[in-house]
């Protein structure tokens, strides 16, 4: 739909999917009856054409019954179908509820939060409200992971613009990401599943490169077999058979012992096989202009067999163990045929074709599910922009910067630019000015920048590098360590970073609020001709009015700015937007009288 918004997008396609629902359970109703009187239709044409021959009536029967079986396998397609068209009703529902600002419901990303980092408790990257939970769209643990590593680790330049190209293409395939992510949806890929098949496939097989065995399973279901014809024949009597066929179905269910080891490491599994591959399936046939998806998609395209029909051969094969679930059925199969020795056979031969594989496929998707991440974030946000990757050293020029959580109506955006090494950014203000939500705004979109996302601002060019930050400082009771002492532990890492050049950009916050006022105003000016010998490049917000007359002292490296408050009638009035200069207004004695404070 050309000229729509995002939302206006999810709406229509949630009504093209209603009545494409409305169809399919139309559908479902009409094979309902027809599997009905295909059923009583073969018993009923058995009955009334037995007296013109037995044969006209067999065969009837066999007609309308092989009827009812394809109109029973047309039913199980159309309720699988039903459920898909549900999956993806409710991905484009959750859609519009995430562009409203709802999307405190979906995974939060907390497991993924490092027990140090520099940057990620600082700018929100993680938990609840966080940015992963903000884009996220994986839905393999495996895919999940992946998301939470890029946002974590700044990618290589080459690979950034990779991951550019490809989400810009994926932005304009919505219809192709909702599939793969309905089908992920489906049954999801645990990392359990992928370790149980990593365990399975380092075990040497015990079957099929044993001779002893590869006779077995020829010569054990020829004797049953033949056993079973002389008796259907009526070469031997019950009397001989029965205790032949016990004795066959003895050997098999010991046999089976022997199976149930490879069974049990691979068992329930089979759903998630399933989603594996149809998504692969669903990358395979798609056809992909940028190198980065064509990559991904080379990772299942394997000749003569793609992934997607290796995986379901080894669904079917596990299915057919399954069969073992069926005294009525596996008793029989088991007995004649030597059942779980046939499958074990299948299994191993399956594992030795492809066990260098199957690692690539599962990682294969877990890339594709991240990037379609960033696509649909593409997609959602229409006027943010993909970053312009500098050659240069330290450079941020951004326009119309906002804090990608905030909802576009209450959101405020600046326009910020710092270029080059030795360049430090003094912000001051009052409090709750905006101070602490600017600096975020820079810190969230370098990450999403270095994951190579589109970033919440007009237009970004800004120079590789790693975010480091010192804001959200708290205490450890358990290593018995004080906010002013896990300050410094991330201080020191900082200094460490630019001692040893590094390539980061800081952002500090209200450095060493641990201690008192005179140490602190030491400390950091102390800190900031540290950082300034070192060449770093930065941004500082303080209250310390002191600390902005440095650049009387350095010209030349450090730039003042401030957001003020506006005063009437003992009343506060902030707009968010970010000056030039040294901030002349603070509300600091406005809010200690409002709470009551005698000043």
């Amino acid at each position: 739909m050309a000229n729509t918004t995002p939302e206006e997008f999810y709406t229509h396609r949630i009504n093209e999917l209603t009545v494409e629902k409305g169809k399919q359970n139309k559908k479902k109703s009409q094979l309902a009856w027809l599997r009905f009187f295909s059923l009583i239709g073969a018993f009923a044409a058995a009955w009334v054409l037995w007296p013109f021959g037995e044969a006209l009536g067999i065969i009837a029967f066999f007609v309308l019954i092989g009827l009812f079986i394809y109109f029973l396998k047309q039913d199980v397609n159309n309720n699988a179908a039903i459920e898909n068209t549900n999956r993806l009703i409710a991905i484009n529902e959750a859609e519009i509820l995430i562009l409203r600002h709802n999307f405190f419901h979906l995974p939060d990303g907390s497991k993924y939060q490092p027990a140090s980092h520099s940057y990620t408790n600082d700018l929100d990257i993680f938990g609840r409200a966080s940015l992963y939970q903000y884009i996220n769209r994986t839905t393999s643990e495996q895919g999940s992971t992946v998301m939470a590593g890029w946002l974590t680790q700044p990618g290589t330049v080459p690979l950034l613009l990779q991951r550019q190209e490809a989400a810009r293409e994926l932005a304009t395939q919505t219809h192709w990401r909702q599939q793969l992510q309905a089908y992920g949806i489906a049954d999801a890929i645990t990392n359990a599943t992928e370790e149980k098949i990593s365990l399975w496939l380092s075990e040497e097989n015990k079957f099929i490169h044993k001779l002893f065995w590869k006779i077995l399973q020829i010569v054990l279901p020829a004797i049953s077999l033949t056993v079973l014809g002389l008796y259907l024949t009526g070469i031997i009597e019950s009397n001989k058979f029965f205790p032949a066929a016990i004795l066959l179905m003895i050997l098999a269910f010991s046999i089976s012992k022997k199976v149930i080891p490879a069974h049990s490491k691979l068992s329930k599994i089979a759903p998630q096989l399933e989603t594996l591959s149809n998504s692969i399936a669903w990358i395979e046939q798609t056809s992909f202009t940028t190198s980065f998806l064509q990559q991904l998609k080379n990772e299942f395209d394997y000749h003569p067999v793609k992934a997607s029909k290796k995986i379901k051969g080894l669904t079917r094969i596990l299915e057919r163990l399954d069969l073992r679930l069926n005294f009525v059925v596996f008793i029989p199969l088991n007995t004649f045929l030597f059942w779980d020795l046939q499958q074990v056979f299948a299994l191993e031969k399956w594992k030795d074709n492809n066990k260098q594989n199957i690692s690539h496929w599962f990682k294969g998707l877990a890339e594709m599910e991240a990037v379609v991440s960033i696509g649909n974030l593409a997609f959602n946000h229409p006027a943010w922009t993909f970053p312009v990757i500098s050659n240069e050293e330290a450079v941020f020029e951004s326009e119309t910067l906002g804090h990608p959580l905030i909802p576009v109506e209450k959101r405020i955006n600046n326009s910020f630019s710092t270029k080059g090494v030795n360049q430090l950014n003094l912000v001051t203000g009052s409090n709750m000015a905006g101070k602490s939500t600017f600096l975020r705004s820079i810190g969230i979109n370098m990450v999403l920048a270095m994951a190579g996302a589109p970033v919440c601002a007009s237009q970004l060019t800004l120079s590789p590098m790693k975010v480091m930050s010192s804001m959200r400082i708290s205490d450890n009771l358990e290593e018995s360590t004080s906010t002013f002492y896990a300050e410094l532990k991330k201080l020191k890492e900082i200094i460490e970073a630019v001692n040893q050049n590094e390539k980061v950009f800081l952002l500090l916050d209200e450095i060493l609020r641990g201690t008192n006022s005179a140490d602190r105003h030491t400390g950091s000016k102390a800190l900031i001709k540290q950082l300034i010998h070192h060449q770093a490049a930065g941004v500082l917000a303080t209250h310390d009015l002191e600390l902005a007359k440095l650049c009387d002292e350095y010209p030349g490296n450090i730039q003042n700015y401030h957001f003020d408050v506006q005063v009437a009638n003992d009343e506060l009035f902030f707009d968010y937007k970010l000056k030039r200069g040294i901030c002349q207004s603070m509300n600091a004695s406005i809010l200690m009288k409002k709470i009551g404070i005698e000043l």
